[in-house]
């Protein structure tokens, strides 16, 4: 008779990781629910409900609606950043990084309904002259801040011109694909393969030393 097969032992988890497994739940419950139904649909109730908690684990977790879109966005920029990290956007040289980085975002575009929830999140605190308006600049710096390390590393590289402002050159690439973001919530039909691949040809001809 075969013997069967020893059964592993069932790991527990901490409460800690209990803790980060439900916050990952409620956000992105959060934007699945802002993606699909809109902001003021957003409530904790139907949060909680769409994560499958209660309404009051995620007041507990977030405590208002800025402790929640505050939450959203740092989520966000760490699920970006673990793209990035698995594609060596970092450890690019300079005008491939940038090349990549726009590639990637336009390739999400509208896929994803993290990036359109947090746009619509966005159009809302600027609509509003909501405090969450200074959360957003302060993303956004991050991002600029990132892409011009990226612009000064292919200039000290000699592989993007050396006479171009790096980080207007930064804020030329967010402020393009913030404004491609927008464009794809107004018409989400949007063709987005002819975009990306002449913004890509366009930076490229724009960034690069040679031909």
């Amino acid at each position: 008779m075969a013997q069967s097969a020893p059964v592993e032992p069932r790991v527990r988890r901490t409460q800690a990781e209990r803790r980060d497994e439900s916050a990952r739940n409620l956000l992105r419950a959060a934007t699945e629910v802002i993606a699909g139904q809109g902001v003021t649909a957003a409530t904790f109730e139907a949060i909680g409900a769409r994560a499958g908690y209660s309404r009051g684990l995620a007041t507990q977790k977030f405590g208002s609606k800025q402790g929640l879109i505050e939450a959203l966005i740092a989520w966000l920029h760490a699920r970006q950043d673990e793209v990035l990290g698995a594609h060596g956007v970092d450890a690019m040289p300079g005008l491939e990084a940038v090349l990549t980085y726009v590639d990637l975002y336009l390739r999400d575009l509208g896929r994803q309904d993290e990036g359109r929830a947090y746009f619509m999140l966005l159009a809302g605190a600027v609509a509003d002259r909501s405090l969450l308006r200074a959360a957003f600049a302060a993303s956004h710096e991050r991002v600029e801040r990132r892409l011009e390390a990226m612009v000064l590393r292919g200039q000290a590289e000699g592989a993007i011109r050396r006479e171009m402002d790096a980080d207007a050159a930064a804020l030329m690439i967010g402020s393009l694909l913030l404004g491609l973001s927008i464009q794809s919530l107004i018409d989400p039909d949007m063709d987005l393969e002819p975009i990306r691949a002449t913004t890509l040809a366009t930076v490229r001809l724009s960034f690069a030393t040679t031909p």
